[in-house]
């Protein structure tokens, strides 16, 4: 296989909390230099494209806000595609500027869309409206599947699941590890899936979203799974490296 575009993680695989993972600047360095397109794909829909590309500078990684993809923004774009503009959302900031962006309105009355991203303002009134509204035909989307986060913070699939239970409607989830992100994230950079690599540290999310949307994978133990998770799974990624420092089919 030949490498021309990748797609990569940030938590567990380029960042530690704020800080670089050894051999990180390397890495994005040599895919720049190259001239591959690149996107830095995650789950979390809390920060902009704007706010990760001042997180990285911060950490001594230089990468451009253009190169940034959330889950956030993902869910604007699958939204742009549906019928309907107005929409419920449990969420903060990035994901309700993107939504205004797509044209959206933010409503509580009778939206066409109940939209979870994550918030830590989350209470009854937010809970019983938007199991309300699902329930009574609005369509049901979320960013991410993720339960947690660092710290066991509770995350949109967190916050998904009693809204799921009071109404008996399941979201459809934009993020990993959803085919639809990887599909999306192809086509801002204009590049195809035979010769795409994806690079995470989560067997559940980057690599299965990678395997179902017919990527080459690549895990890295730096981060959520290690060598022991492979063998429990019915997938297998197709290369494992410590870190992205030892990758060197890049």
């Amino acid at each position: 296989m030949t490498i021309k575009s990748v797609i990569c993680d940030i938590d567990g695989v380029l960042l530690h909390d704020n800080h670089p993972v050894p051999g990180a600047d390397v890495f994005l360095a040599r895919i720049q230099e190259a001239g591959m397109p690149l996107i830095i794909l995650t789950n979390y829909p809390s920060q902009t494209a704007q706010d990760l590309a001042n997180r990285f500078s911060s950490a001594g990684l230089e990468v451009p806000e253009s190169a940034f993809y959330t889950s956030a923004i993902a869910t604007a774009d699958f939204l742009r595609r549906q019928d309907g503009k107005k929409a419920y959302v449990v969420g903060e900031g990035a994901l309700v500027h993107e939504l205004y962006k797509a044209g959206f309105t933010i409503t509580d009355i009778n939206p066409d869309f109940v939209i979870v991203g994550e918030t830590r303002s989350y209470n009854w009134d937010m809970m019983h409206k938007a199991a309300y509204f699902v329930a009574n035909g609005a369509r049901f989307i979320a960013t991410n599947p993720d339960s947690h986060g660092h710290g066991f913070a509770p995350a949109c699939g967190a916050l998904c699941a009693p809204i799921e239970k009071i109404s008996g409607r399941k979201p459809f989830y934009v993020g990993k590890p959803s085919p639809w992100i990887i599909r999306a994230a192809l086509n801002k950079m204009q590049a195809h899936s035979e010769s795409t690599v994806i690079v995470g540290d989560n067997l559940r999310t980057d690599i299965l979203a990678g395997f179902q949307a017919g990527l080459e994978t690549i895990l890295v133990l730096s981060g959520v799974s290690t060598l022991t998770d492979i063998e429990a799974m019915p997938f297998r990624p197709s290369y494992v490296y410590p870190s992205v420092a030892e990758i060197d089919i890049i």
